[in-house]
């Protein structure tokens, strides 16, 4: 037993079978993630995007963090899961547009397996897409010493990549949905999770390579380490971070007794765009770098040079964007209109506002606040790595959206981990509760 009278992990056997479930699905995962697609020159693959690489950043590499390499590798999970995020970025943006999307969004569990049902053909549809792209793309691609990637193109092996890219798409949906049904934590960014680290093992190596030939310091390497850890905790603190304002309801009659009175408070978290803004500004500002890479036009290469990190214009665009789309998609998720009438239909009132538009332009005003000191907490952690490679020539990413990605979901799984502990804890005492009743 734990401090507290809370059982430990493996205490508890159902969720050690949750725990060993989603291990168990994550590893399948992986497995999976190094499996190539069937008429690729593997070592011709390998050598083009070594040679990409050397050009900067690009589209390509920052979904291939995602990946955990499977799209450099064109694996069959190489479009990994981003099909799926895509798809439900924008069946919730069309749920504002779209009056139908809007009363499913309203009918609550029936509603939501419909519009996770239209995620689903969303997902096949964009993968599809981006599938026969990559397979068009793919044929035109050689080595530098002018092998072709794909020996024998053609539509026999368009349609055999599109399959396959598909069909490993919608595996990795249907993974993910097991892990969030049988498992522990949010399946999907679990998986995201997965490939983002998988990358770590191979940093670690590198740095400890650069510390045995003396070109990465001892001392700047102890500073590294320190200044992670408080990178860390300070994503952690502002990723709970939330302005609580208090609710209360007044009393009312039900039949003969007085029910309501209680005081509540109404949670707004600072950054509660996620990380929807880093991912969308950093594949605005990466796309022409990728252009660039398969073009001679010379105002594209200049815009290329001009966003490569870390330019002036690239974090002038960064911050602008991340500002942007920070606003953009937290007022289509947060309605403060909606909470206010929600409030006023359950005899809620937040002290001092009158119910209807004053409360909610006073949550306006506080979410418009959160959101400005959100969106300065995601431009330093984005614009974070280009800093940390060019002054102490850090060999691996620290920070950006992976950092947000894997932090955040570290703490959610955890927090979900607790809340069964503590679940099965209340379970205990009120099973000894009634046999001791009983007994009694």
């Amino acid at each position: 037993m734990r401090e507290g009278g809370v059982p430990s992990i493996f205490q508890v056997p159902e969720l050690k079978n949750r725990i060993l479930f989603t291990l168990g699905i994550l590893a399948v995962y992986r497995i999976g993630a190094h499996i190539p697609t069937p008429g690729i020159d593997t070592v011709a693959l390998a050598a083009f995007f070594a040679e990409l690489s050397r050009g900067g950043g690009t589209l390509m590499q920052f979904f291939d963090l995602f990946t955990g390499g499977a799209l450099s590798q064109l694996t069959i999970f190489a479009l990994g899961i981003m099909p799926y995020i895509s798809a439900s970025i924008i069946l919730e943006l069309l749920t504002v547009a779209v009056p139908h999307l809007e009363r499913l969004k309203k009918e609550g569990d029936s509603g939501r397996k419909k519009i996770n049902q239209y995620t689903r053909y969303g997902t096949v549809f964009l993968s599809t897409v981006q599938g026969f792209g990559i397979a068009i793309g793919i044929e035109q691609m050689s080595a530098p010493t002018g092998a072709l990637v794909v020996p024998d193109p053609g539509w026999g092996f368009r349609l055999m990549t599109v399959l396959t890219l598909v069909a490993g798409t919608s595996f990795i949906m249907w993974l993910g949905e097991q892990i969030t049904e049988r498992g522990i934590g949010n399946g999907i960014s679990l998986i995201i999770f997965a490939g983002i680290v998988a990358g770590l093992p191979g940093a670690i190596i590198n740095t400890f390579r650069l510390l045995g030939t003396g070109e990465l310091q001892p001392f700047v390497m102890i500073v590294l380490a320190v200044g992670m850890v408080a990178v860390v905790g300070l994503v952690v603190w502002f990723e709970a971070g939330q302005r609580r304002i208090r609710v209360q309801y007044a009393k009312r009659m039900v039949g003969r007794k007085m029910a309501g009175g209680q005081e509540t408070h109404l949670p707004l978290k600072v950054n509660t765009s996620g990380v929807i803004p880093p991912i969308f500004a950093s594949s605005m500002i990466l796309f022409p770098a990728t252009i660039a890479q398969f073009s001679n036009v010379d105002w594209l290469q200049q815009l290329s040079a001009a966003l490569t990190p870390p330019s002036t214009w690239y974090v002038v665009l960064t911050v602008v964007l991340i500002f942007f789309f920070a606003y953009f998609y937290t007022a289509i998720i947060f309605n403060p209109m909606d909470v206010a009438e929600n409030l006023r239909k359950y005899g809620g009132f937040i002290p001092g506002r009158r119910p209807g538009r004053p409360t909610a332009d006073f949550i306006d005003r506080t979410l418009s606040r959160l959101t400005f000191l959100g969106a300065i907490y995601l431009s330093a952690i984005v614009i974070l790595p280009t800093y940390l490679i060019q002054w102490f020539n850090v060999p691996f990413f620290f920070g950006g959206t992976a950092l947000l990605i894997v932090v955040g979901v570290a703490v959610d799984t955890q927090r979900q981990i607790e809340s069964h502990l503590v679940m099965r804890n209340y379970e205990g005492f009120l099973r000894r509760g009634r046999i001791r009743g009983r007994a009694g």
